[in-house]
């Protein structure tokens, strides 16, 4: 395997070539090939148990054990917001203490933070609508709340490519509009976003291109274009004929 290769053609910010990701043998992604656009808005979307979550651990290196090749710029900063049921809100930190961690790849884990570095906190978390929560404990904080806290994050990382799973799952329209609004602000600045998302509608209005993933690709490529009721429609049948019990991979690579 591999996640550090030159990419061609030009345009793309990461690649897969014949990417399969594995649990106990069996395939949640399966030979899955085709890039991401750079500087675009992309939905990861797709039926439970599709591989939607799969495909962004192994884009974000959390996930290692996978055959196949992921093709990326090694420069190329990422920043991963994993779903929210993985973060432990009783672990007593305070806010701002969650947002440095935005930081650590600059300053590691021990590093003291600056002056400018305590600024820098403050104006993240003012950007995402957070502005004084500096001091509140996250457990403290709603799941909304929680969600703006971890954007302000992954603001600190200042990356070229953000990976969000599910990021607006459980939170609150207000809070889902301001985000989204962040994401814009993302495109404009030329960051490439990929998001795992169950909402069409927002996927629609927000995101101009789409990879429809049923374990396989069905469709990749323009919004409009991917979410054909045909489309749709072969990936429900798809999961539908899912079986976990089945034998190992059988497609020669």
């Amino acid at each position: 395997m591999s996640a550090t290769q030159t990419l061609e053609p030009a345009g793309i910010a990461i690649g897969v070539h014949d990417l399969t990701v594995s649990y106990r043998g069996h395939p949640a992604v399966h030979h899955l090939s085709g890039g991401f656009v750079a500087g675009m808005l992309t939905a990861v979307v797709g039926p439970n148990g599709a591989g939607k979550s799969s495909l962004l651990g192994a884009l974000a290196g959390a996930i290692r054990g996978f055959e196949g090749r992921i093709e990326r710029d090694p420069s190329l900063r990422i920043a991963y917001l994993p779903q929210a049921a993985a973060l432990d809100r009783s672990f007593p930190l305070r806010v701002h203490e969650v947002v440095a961690m935005g930081l650590w790849s600059r300053i590691g884990s021990f590093g003291a933070l600056r002056a400018a570095d305590r600024l820098a906190v403050a104006d993240a978390l003012a950007a995402v609508g957070l502005g004084g929560f500096e001091q509140r404990w996250l457990g403290e904080l709603s799941a909304g709340q929680t969600q703006r806290v971890l954007f302000a994050r992954v603001l600190m990382q200042d990356a070229g490519l953000i990976l969000l799973d599910e990021p607006f799952n459980a939170i609150d329209a207000r809070t889902t509009a301001d985000l989204l609004a962040l994401l814009q602000r993302w495109q404009r600045e030329a960051r490439t976003v990929i998001a795992v998302l169950h909402d069409l509608a927002q996927v629609r209005e927000h995101f101009a291109q789409v990879l429809l993933l049923a374990r396989e690709r069905v469709a990749w490529g323009a919004t409009a274009e991917v979410l054909r009721a045909e489309h749709l429609f072969k990936a429900r049948q798809m999961a539908e004929a899912w079986d976990d019990a089945a034998l190992l991979c059988q497609r020669s690579a």
